[in-house]
């Protein structure tokens, strides 16, 4: 490996080990658990938005004991009424 490409790797990984110290601790869940995950919280603060290429994809983001669960469907979730939606542009989670 040469010199420059060593550096672009590092320099890669040192943006990897940023991004995750930025976002804290992401879990991805399947649809199901996603939703019993809102419903154990009391005031659940969903984020979602809209993706993919071919299809349109789903994504879901929330909080739940100081940890981020991340899902995506391909058809929207029926969220309970007690949750506050934010619509976002887009959803980036890492890896």
């Amino acid at each position: 490996m040469s010199a420059g490409a060593s550096a672009g790797a590092a320099g890669a990984a040192a943006a990897i080990a940023q991004a995750t110290k930025a976002s804290g601790v992401i879990v991805r869940v399947d649809a199901n658990d996603f939703m019993r995950i809102v419903e154990l919280n009391n005031e659940p603060l969903v984020v979602e938005t809209t993706g993919g290429f071919f299809r349109v994809t789903y994504r879901y983001l929330t909080s739940y004991r100081g940890l981020a669960f991340f899902t995506k469907s391909e058809a929207r979730l029926s969220l309970p009424g007690k949750c506050q939606v934010v619509q976002a542009d887009r959803i980036w989670v890492p890896g």
